[in-house]
């Protein structure tokens, strides 16, 4: 996987900036324990963190290709190209001679070939940088799902740029400011493509390019989703869904390092860990490796809420004896949820507090253990996005509601922001009723229509579209960090283009064919999963119920009011905070009752130890 990082300057000789470019890159250790590189021209520093899993031995970076005379492109490079094996023989039989059998240089010997046009040919997930000496521009270009994260930072004379937020806010010229729109975004719950919530800062969109040379930045979509008449019946439907996925999950098994799958319990995460079961048995190469999380006595005592209704562990190890994997529980208590160094971690692998709680400290933890065992995982992340798994989908009030669906009533309750517990003025301020509804007509705008079609095929077109471009990001942005904090490769084959653009265009009536939700998908895997697992209603990702853990919280909070400091850099209302955190607990805690308080906490964290200003 690894982190990037780098720095180009046309006004300064940056081979005396080793030093700070050096600091920008070590931000980046968590990401790539297993190497480091650096390299400095005049106008370009480049860094790099290596995490190894292709080609151990040969994959160092920044990689150089220096071919034609005109100087070196040089290549920094985070993620997985799956299709790098098809390209490798494509571009030795356009001439090129590769000296590894990394993926790396088959993405540097692609940009020889094709220049900036390279990442239409690229089926993964990746980030990456290209310095072209002989032009002295830089390219950045991110996978098209926006798997993998890349920001950048103008400056008066170049850019900086880097994987994560904290390589850029290691360099001098990056202030750590947040004005209105900034502190908007984080409380939205809505992502915004290229919002680098630091002002200044941007995010390469997903599917983007952005070239930054003497005469300024420059920016184009290379992929984007596009409507298009679906003409298979569903059987077809079905099997093109299965035989897609055969495909993607065979080339996401390819690793030089030791490989597991994240499971849920689920119908997502099963049917990968089914898939990649049969694959690894089919091949010789043994049994998959499986890992879960749980919490300690949830199981047992386990009460159903508005969006959970059963416990995933009864349906993990159903699907683990299945499927004969060599499965293990990561069990968790409140104390370790609450470790002020596990949710100080949590925090810094952000940058940001935009986190959920234990839910970030669960997987964060979860992650720590798995890279004992093992250094890339499989994930089922997206599914509900592209299959349209989520009950709102199915819920008429948010279908036809003016805003996002996830906003809407129950649902965002488990994601109240902390502007809760501002105060007035800041509520004003902000105004983020107004700043979601702007969202939401920027995304609405974006829908890319079908001639004729209209009704709730239409509707649903474009609540799929808000998923895959708006929310899907939310919990893409939230695995990458949690499982790169720890140095863990989680791969995500539900987010591979093909399958994205296939399922995106099949009507809605084909998506929901069985009278549920993921009809699609559910007919792919019948063959695959024991029927508790494939029959089993949909339900996230777990969340502690132990009152002890919302008590602990309270007491954190209650000892942030007494402190006498203003909360927040004073956007909190210590009266409305201290309300919430006297509120009695119940004989079980809920998500939805401790949001408001975890969002203050991470915030008030986030201003003291980032050392956030707010924009005058």
């Amino acid at each position: 996987m690894c982190g990037i990082c780098g720095w180009v300057d046309f006004d300064r000789d940056l081979r005396e900036e080793r030093a700070t470019a050096q600091a920008m890159t070590d931000t980046m250790a968590c990401r790539g324990p297993d190497d480091e590189g650096l390299w400095a021209a005049p106008h370009a520093a480049i860094g790099h963190r290596r995490l190894a899993i292709i080609d151990l031995a040969g994959g160092r970076q920044p990689m150089i290709a220096d071919d034609d005379g005109g100087g070196p492109a040089v290549l920094t490079y985070s993620g997985e190209v799956y299709n790098f094996q098809e390209l490798r023989a494509e571009l030795t039989g356009r001439g090129h001679r590769f000296r590894t059998h990394s993926d790396t240089e088959v993405v540097l010997r692609a940009y020889v070939e094709w220049g900036a046009d390279l990442a239409e040919h690229l089926n993964g997930m990746y980030a990456f940088a290209i310095w072209d000496a002989g032009r002295e521009e830089l390219l950045l270009v991110r996978d098209r799902m926006g798997i993998k994260p890349l920001y950048y930072y103008p400056t008066p004379h170049g850019v900086l740029f880097g994987s994560e937020p904290k390589a850029i806010l290691a360099n001098p010229l990056a202030r750590r400011v947040v004005d209105a729109d900034g502190l908007r975004e984080l409380l939205a719950f809505v992502k915004t493509p290229e919002h680098g919530i630091f002002k200044g800062m941007y995010e390469v969109r997903p599917g983007q390019l952005v070239q930054v040379g003497r005469d300024g930045i420059r920016k184009r979509r290379y992929w984007q989703l596009r409507s298009h008449e679906h003409e298979d019946d569903a059987d077809t439907t079905v099997k093109t869904v299965r035989g897609l996925l055969d495909d993607i999950v065979a080339r996401q098994l390819i690793s030089d390092v030791p490989l597991c799958s994240l499971l849920s319990g689920g119908l997502d995460s099963s049917m990968i860990t089914a898939l990649a079961a049969k694959d690894l048995r089919e091949q010789h190469l043994g049994t998959v490796r499986s890992f879960s999380v749980d919490f300690v006595g949830y199981t047992e005592h386990f009460k159903p809420d508005f969006t959970r209704s059963t416990p995933d562990t009864p349906y993990v190890h159903d699907l683990a004896t299945h499927v004969g994997a060599d499965h293990s529980d990561i069990v968790l208590d409140s104390k370790e949820l609450m470790d002020p160094a596990v949710r100080a971690a949590v925090l810094h692998a952000r940058d940001l507090p935009i986190g959920i709680g234990d839910m970030d400290s669960s997987l964060y933890l979860l992650f720590k253990a798995i890279r004992e065992h093992s250094t890339v995982a499989l994930s089922g992340e997206s599914a509900d996005e592209v299959f349209g798994g989520y009950r709102w989908f199915h819920d008429p009030e948010a279908v036809s509601a003016d805003t996002f669906p996830w906003l809407v009533g129950e649902n965002f309750a488990d994601h109240t922001g902390a502007e809760l517990l501002f105060t007035d003025d800041a509520q004003r301020m902000l105004d983020m009723s107004g700043y979601r509804g702007q969202s939401y007509r920027q995304a609405l705008a974006e829908v890319p229509t079908l001639a004729g079609e209209t009704g709730h095929q239409r509707r649903m077109r474009a609540i799929s579209y808000f998923h895959l471009t708006r929310f899907v990001q939310i919990l893409l942005d939230r695995k990458d960090r949690m499982s790169m904090a720890v140095g863990l490769e989680v791969r995500v084959p539900f987010c591979d283009h093909r399958l994205v653009e296939y399922v995106f265009n099949a009507p809605w009536a084909l998506k929901t064919f069985d009278g549920r939700e993921k009809s699609l998908l559910r007919g792919a895997a019948a063959d695959l999963l024991p029927d508790s697992v494939l029959h089993r209603l949909k339900s996230p990702y777990p969340s502690t119920q132990d009152p002890l853990y919302e008590q602990a919280l309270q007491a954190e909070a209650r000892k942030l009011l007494d402190s006498g400091e203003a909360p927040c850099a004073g956007l909190i209302d210590p009266a409305r905070a201290r309300a919430v955190v006297d509120q009695p607990v119940g004989a079980t805690s809920a998500l939805a009752s401790r949001a408001a308080l975890e969002r203050m906490l991470q915030l008030d964290a986030w201003f003291r130890d980032y050392g956030v200003q707010l924009a005058a």
